[in-house]
């Protein structure tokens, strides 16, 4: 998913009109974008929490398979349509993501204690934002490590595919502390590729916004993936 958009881009050449936004602008549009979807998952993690509806959801038949299928659903379609999807749609199917995540999220508020959570949370920021000011400062080629973190990726999929039908608990530290790095390299690499886009579609004043949308995601991702891994490390389970 996090090749594709970009794949797609640049098989097509971006219509010419007048100059859009500075880089510096783009670059803070896209993290506000992320931290929105962020606090969009947190809000509906609260509120199934505090009013107690995500009980009810996990009473419905594999919800988490439902959930699952959506979420895939929606990052899959905006991938494929993020040419010919409208601005303002993909803006919304980032936040129906955010959404669709944060009832997910609801769930690890009663398995985790909020102490716990909170001081992951400061972690996975101060992570996450080292990693995204190395890719956004450091002069360096990412397209060469970028297949080895693809298989990373499949690798550790697969992983987790296959501990659904074996027990493979034992090898979950080492899996989570892979993760962990995976996805520190992932923050770095889609920091990056922010100037990219930008490079591409500085004169796309449309494509820009859209590209802008799913380069939040793609942080996003980043941002909630490295923190599940630390949670499943360093976070304190409910009695």
């Amino acid at each position: 998913m996090n090749e594709d958009w970009m794949n797609q881009a640049y098989s097509q050449e971006p219509s010419v009109q007048a100059p859009a936004i500075s880089q510096g602008e783009y670059t803070s549009k896209t993290f506000g974008w992320m931290f929105a979807g962020l606090l969009t998952t947190f809000l509906v993690a609260m509120s199934g929490y505090v009013t107690g509806w995500i009980i009810l959801v996990m009473y419905i038949p594999y919800w988490h398979y439902v959930l699952l299928a959506a979420e895939l659903g929606t990052v899959l379609f905006l991938s494929a349509r993020v040419q010919k999807i409208s601005v303002g749609g993909a803006r919304a199917l980032f936040f129906v993501y955010a959404a669709l995540n944060g009832v997910v999220f609801s769930v690890y508020f009663l398995l985790f204690e909020l102490s716990s959570m909170i001081l992951v949370f400061g972690a996975t920021a101060l992570f996450f934002g080292v990693m995204a000011l190395m890719g956004h400062f450091l002069n360096v080629d990412f397209s060469r490590i970028r297949p080895f973190m693809l298989a990373g990726l499949m690798l550790l999929a697969g992983f987790w595919i296959l501990s659904m039908f074996i027990n493979l608990s034992q090898f979950e530290l080492i899996a989570c502390a892979f993760g962990i790095f995976l996805f520190l390299g992932y923050t770095a690499y889609d920091t990056h590729k922010i100037k990219e886009s930008y490079a591409f579609y500085s004169q796309d004043e449309t494509m820009l916004a859209k590209a802008s949308i799913f380069s939040a995601l793609e942080l996003y991702l980043d941002f909630i993936n490295l923190f599940i891994y630390l949670l499943r490390i360093l976070g304190r389970k409910r009695n």
